[in-house]
């Protein structure tokens, strides 16, 4: 690496290098912030699944579906009584008919639901650990003397589709990398023949001087390295300036699940680590594409 950025001036001269005037900066820099959002977008996906799938692991709904509402409150206050007494629940708290009513309220209309359909019973857990099918198991044996009626579900199970719909999102922003990366190489390819063909009687002169493959090869692999850079360096600073922006925006919803999809510290290293491995990726296209050349022209 050092010494390919060690070129003598005199050497550099051989083939200029007008930084931002030809085409492959640019395309670098599209190619760049396109592979920024990708990230930024599967990166953040994977960060909120781990949030949501870590809060709800904890988490229990008991729903107690009995129609007479004495018979139902009386099983519900009972179930409460002993999932306190439960060393595997840490909280338990029993919802009131009027949050269960704004909970179904947008499916169901805002009219009195409790008079016309009997609404459950509904107990929010929190427990001590994340629960597994036999916790889950311990918790049903447990309330099935008090409250015949009760059903124990991991609050998990809720979201289960929107997890499986982030996930396939997220593998799409994943996929979308890898074929901008391979888009990124096919320019390079491109780039480094059209520059062959520009500058072939200067490799010519170059040969007839005592100049080898690998020399050369140094020289293309500079310029393009340095346009691949520059170019990478635009390209986040635009990409990081758009999750930002969306960002913001997401955490001013208040959403739950919304307000997980962000980046930490770490997600930002591998976005800033982007246009230096866009420029590796860059160095080695090249080489391979000149010094392939070059073989079979010589």
């Amino acid at each position: 690496m050092i010494k390919l950025f060690a070129i003598p001036a005199h050497d550099r001269r051989l083939i200029p290098e007008g930084r931002l005037s030809g085409p492959m900066p640019w395309v670098i820099a599209i190619m760049i912030f396109l592979t920024v959002l990708a990230a930024g977008a599967g990166l953040a996906m994977t960060r909120a699944m781990g949030d949501v799938s870590d809060q709800l692991a904890s988490r229990a709904t008991v729903q107690i579906i009995e129609a007479n509402p004495q018979i139902r409150g009386d099983q519900a206050a009972a179930a409460a009584q002993r999932l306190r007494a439960m060393p595997l629940v840490d909280e338990v708290r029993v919802l009131p008919p009027e949050e269960i009513e704004a909970l179904i309220e947008p499916w169901l209309g805002s009219r009195d639901l409790a008079g016309d359909i009997p609404l459950p019973a509904l107990i929010d857990l929190k427990l001590v650990r994340a629960g597994s099918e036999s916790d889950y198991s311990a918790l049903r044996s447990a309330l099935a003397p008090v409250a015949p009626d009760a059903r124990v579900e991991p609050s998990s199970g809720y979201i289960a589709p929107v997890i499986s719909l982030v996930r396939s999102f997220q593998w799409i922003a994943f996929g979308l990398v890898a074929l901008l990366a391979l888009a990124t190489g096919a320019a390079v390819i491109i780039s480094a023949r059209s520059a062959l063909n520009t500058h072939s009687e200067t490799i010519a002169v170059v040969h007839l001087l005592g100049g080898t493959d690998q020399q050369i090869s140094r020289l293309f692999q500079r310029r393009i390295a340095l346009d691949a850079l520059l170019g990478g360096l635009i390209g986040l600073v635009g990409g990081a300036a758009i999750i930002w922006l969306i960002g913001t925006q997401l955490t001013a919803l208040g959403s739950g699940l919304v307000e997980s999809v962000g980046l930490d510290w770490w997600s930002w290293l591998i976005i800033a680590a982007i246009p230096i491995l866009g420029m590796f990726l860059a160095m080695i296209t090249a080489r391979w594409t000149v010094i392939g050349a070059l073989t079979k022209i010589l």
